[in-house]
């Protein structure tokens, strides 16, 4: 009988499992089984009304109302352009080469649609019956100040391009600086095409003119053509049907454009400034901001219609009746106080007249680190040298030990002696072989660097030579590389510990925490009035809110009483340069510690210093400043690293102490710069040198200046490491010594112990360094912000001129 083998099989590959039938009028027990035991919902798995399944006719219903409400907000869009007292749709006109010619351009539209109306050179209005709508024109001639100030009221921005001259630097600055503030819709025309010969050229020239413009705007492909009436007749076609985008940040305002200005003849009678209101509501509760002529408070508001035409009768429709007072302000109107009122602190009570505070730091030991002043009362102020004593001796007993009488019959030995003298000593930094041993060495003792030599101190004279030519050679490494720009170099005869007291330090610029009351003694005598705010988002959305409602409506000629306008301004005022007055929203007349995310431009090629002389706009306001700029991102600490400069390509946060600007308000920062300075493609006396947009404002932001203190490795034995030229005598040494070292490795460290009186040290490091590698420890102090002041005049004086700004520009302010 064989004997049974074990046989092997494999799958059979024929035999295929198909899937199951899944009907869709499946039983009632088997849908049971299928939910085991869930009970459906009525309305079924989608729970918000979004998530639910809409029929056919819901979505149609639901398309349909969102159809409906987006024409109701066009209506209420180009409702204040509608009707017989309708407000103008303000049209700006810029010529942006050197041959342009505003008024030829004004009178060429006019002139498509038989408009016959005289250009003036300051604004004027036009009444268009074929489309029913009201035209004003601002001719600007070519000032950046008038630009700038005109875009920003303006509905439509007209640019004027020439067929034979180019754009030059100034039209370049003037696209660039109204770009960045805000502008409305926007159309370029092109002069005198008709001279380009010959003409099958002039589609050429007006496809690069709209490449030029595509390269600032990119959906300016149109280019229209003034010597083609056709071309006029759609421009104005457009002007007068199309709805203006606006801007954001002006139309969460109520602003108008001053169309006259009535000065009183006594200084107790208020200035009447006559306009349209648009925007939001006019309130007389809030500050209007008129130019750059500051910041009044309105005594009333009063309507000002246009007078009418005469019926056919002789008879007059409207005649001159008593004043018509439309809004008032109240108990809530807003005061023009920057700052909050003064109080008095109670730590100036127990001072005498002739004691002064205490100087910060003043009893303590060693540097700041983190929140906490180290061997500040662990150590005692000076050395006691250590006692032969036996174990297990207290201090009380101690005290009979004399230091005069040699122990000769004591039990212990030598080694047994010197254990009792490491365990009395408490470790600190000066415990080293330098502050114990005599002046020769001696082998009393295991020598914990068995392979290094002994320290001797060098000549002064050769120690400066060395030093010299240590920081030569790594000046020229920082210009190379410049891996630190935050070092500097401490001269032999300076005390650091007295150069570098408002310094401290931290273990992590990000996490560490910062000690305020530190700061107290240094921060401005301005600081504690400075508006706080805790919550900018919800202050920022109430104050918004609350333009919505009330006031005058927008479309309304009024007359705007203004009380306290300068007597003086009425010199300066010319009626050709277009004045804006704007409404400020609640508290945006009080001063902050502003911070503005700003990007260096990429047409400027120079570094920005901080602290340099600067002129910005943000929003309706011009202000001279001297910001600071720091890192951005958000922090744990809210510590953030101070920038000497801004680099080209580079973005930080420009901080200075001003008025307040609710919302996401787009800056510029303008530099006034010196013939020296001028490049070779532009001769221009004021440079666009950045952008960018505010940010939250906050007094609890801390900028920290940081400086960085480098040594070169001296002596390197494994993982200790003799280091020189960071210190120049033992007292800087032990007043640093809690500082965390690191080098630019990688690699971090501790000072151990101060060796001679010339500022060499011994630390320990995580592991072995590189003999060309550099040690560097980080000091950090906070800097505070610096006041605005308000700016006045032109940013480009006729000629060229600098004005007041032009002396102190490039000065380098400590």
């Amino acid at each position: 009988m064989p004997s049974a083998v074990a046989t092997h099989s494999h799958r059979p590959t024929t035999k295929v499992a198909n899937k199951t039938f899944k009907s869709k009028k499946a039983t009632k027990g088997a849908l049971r089984d299928q939910a085991k035991g869930k009970v459906p919902n009525e309305r079924g798995q989608r729970k918000t009304p979004h998530q639910q399944v809409m029929s056919k006719f819901d979505r149609r219903n639901q398309a349909k109302q969102r159809q409906l409400t987006k024409h109701k907000e066009h209506q209420k869009e180009t409702s204040v352009f509608s009707g017989r007292d309708a407000a103008p749709r303000i049209i700006a006109v810029f010529p942006l080469c050197a041959d342009g010619d505003v008024t030829a351009t004004i009178r060429s539209l006019n002139n498509s649609l038989d408009i016959e109306a005289e250009v003036a050179e300051a604004s004027f209005r036009v009444t268009v019956d074929r489309f029913k709508q009201k035209l004003q024109y601002i001719p600007v001639k070519r000032d950046i100040t008038a630009c700038m100030d005109a875009a920003r009221v303006a509905d439509f921005v007209v640019f004027v391009l020439s067929s034979e001259v180019e754009v030059d630097a100034l039209g370049e600055l003037i696209i660039r600086s109204i770009e960045n503030q805000g502008m409305s819709t926007l159309f370029t025309v092109v002069q005198n095409l008709d001279k380009i010969q010959p003409a099958k050229a002039r589609p050429d020239v007006v496809k690069s003119l709209a490449s030029f413009m595509t390269h600032f705007h990119p959906g300016q492909e149109k280019v229209y053509n003034l010597d083609s009436r056709q071309e006029c007749s759609n421009l104005m076609r457009s002007l007068c049907s199309t709805t203006p985008k606006g801007i954001n940040w002006r139309d969460q305002r109520s602003w108008m454009l001053v169309d006259d200005i009535q000065w009183p003849y006594t200084e107790n009678e208020s200035t009447i400034f006559t306009g349209v209101v648009r925007g939001k509501g006019l309130k007389a509760d809030r500050l209007v901001h008129v130019g750059d002529w500051g910041t009044f408070q309105i005594e009333k508001i009063t309507a000002a219609p246009l007078p009418t035409k005469k019926r056919k009768d002789g008879m007059a429709v409207d005649e001159e009746e008593a004043e018509n007072i439309l809004e008032t302000p109240d108990e809530d109107q807003d005061d023009l106080n920057e700052l909050a009122p003064e109080e008095a602190k109670m730590d100036d009570v127990g001072l005498d007249d002739g004691m002064t505070e205490p100087l910060a730091g003043a009893n303590k030991k060693g540097v700041l680190l983190d929140d906490h002043h180290y061997f500040s009362e662990e150590e005692r102020e000076e050395y006691t040298a250590p006692k032969k004593l036996p174990k297990g001796t207290s201090n009380y007993q101690a005290a009979w030990f004399l230091d005069d009488v040699s122990d000769s019959e004591s039990e212990l030995d030598d080694e047994e002696m010197a254990d009792a003298a490491d365990d009395s000593i408490p470790a600190a930094p000066e415990d080293g072989m330098v502050g114990v041993a005599a002046n020769e060495p001696t082998e009393a003792a295991m020598s914990e660097y068995p392979q290094s030599e002994i320290f001797v101190e060098p000549n002064e004279d050769d120690d400066a030579a060395q030093l010299e030519a240590y920081r030569a050679r790594k000046r020229d490494e920082a210009d190379e590389d410049k891996e630190f720009p935050d070092e500097i170099e401490l001269h032999p005869n300076v005390l650091a510990r007295e150069r570098l007291a408002k310094y401290r330090g931290l273990k992590s610029l990000r996490s560490s925490p910062w000690n305020t009351e530190e700061d107290r003694p240094y921060e401005p005598e301005e600081w504690s009035r400075l508006l706080q705010i805790s919550d900018y988002q919800s202050s920022r959305n109430r104050s918004i809110r609350e333009a919505l409602v009330g006031g005058v409506a927008p479309g309304t000629r009024v007359h705007v009483h203004l009380k306290g306008v300068p007597k003086e301004l009425e010199k300066s005022y010319t009626p050709s340069r277009p004045i804006a007055l704007f409404s400020l929203l609640r508290h945006e007349n009080k001063k902050t510690s502003l911070n503005f995310e700003v990007t260096h431009k990429e047409d400027y090629e120079r570094s920005i210093k901080s602290k340099e002389e600067l002129i910005v706009q943000c929003g309706p306001r011009r202000f001279i400043v001297n910001p600071m700029f720091s890192t951005g991102g958000n922090t744990e600490n809210d510590v953030h690293k101070y920038c000497r400069f801004l680099h080209p390509g580079q973005s930080a946060i420009a901080s200075f102490m001003g008025p307040i600007t609710w919302g996401s308000v787009p800056v510029l920062f303008f530099k006034r710069t010196s013939s020296s300075e001028d490049s070779e493609e532009t001769s221009l006396p004021l440079q666009l040198v950045a952008t960018g947009t505010a940010r939250a404002p906050s007094t609890s932001r801390v900028i920290s200046k940081r400086v960085i203190l480098t040594g070169h490795p001296y002596h390197i034995h494994k993982k200790v490491v003799t280091i020189r030229y960071m210190f120049f005598n033992r007292e800087d040494v032990e007043w640093f010594k809690a500082l965390p070292l690191w080098t630019k490795r990688g690699r971090t460290g501790y000072v151990k112990e101060s060796l001679g009186t010339h500022g060499y040290f011994k630390a320990n490091f995580d592991g072995r360094i590189n003999p060309q590698d550099a040690v560097g420890v980080s000091l950090y102090k906070r800097v505070w912000p610096r006041h605005a002041r308000p700016f006045t005049g032109a940013l480009i004086e006729e000629g060229g001129a600098f004005g007041s700004l032009g002396e102190a520009m490039d000065e380098d302010i400590q």
